[in-house]
């Protein structure tokens, strides 16, 4: 008798921030191969996202208006990604491309409430 085993996962939220900006094309081209490498080598845990952030607001009070900029939270993407752990969605990104020229990767738990 073979038992059923559910394998549990969790969602996490990358938030990218730092530049990810390249002198020349073929920099620029190269930036983009090490992201296309990285989610081919993450395969189905990417569960949402990639995309590169844009121009931003912030709101810092109740019946404020908004402002330009991002409020002390310079984030330039995110993706987000399904693992076992934090420990092993941290893990799943110690090679991330973002960190080799200089960003960081912003690594939260996403709470189900439902």
């Amino acid at each position: 008798m073979t038992a059923n085993v559910r394998k549990i996962v969790s969602r996490y939220v990358l938030i990218y921030s730092g530049s990810q900006t390249a002198e020349s094309r073929d920099e620029q081209d190269a930036i983009l191969a090490a992201w296309e490498a990285w989610y081919a080598k993450m395969g189905s845990a990417i569960a949402a996202g990639g995309d590169p952030l844009g121009s931003s607001k912030f709101i810092s009070a109740p019946g404020s208006p908004a402002a330009d900029g991002d409020g002390g939270m310079p984030a330039s993407g995110y993706t987000v990604i399904e693992a076992s752990s934090l420990d092993a969605a941290a893990s799943a990104c110690a090679d991330h491309p973002h960190l080799e020229h200089g960003g960081r990767v912003h690594i939260f738990e996403a709470i189900d409430l439902h």
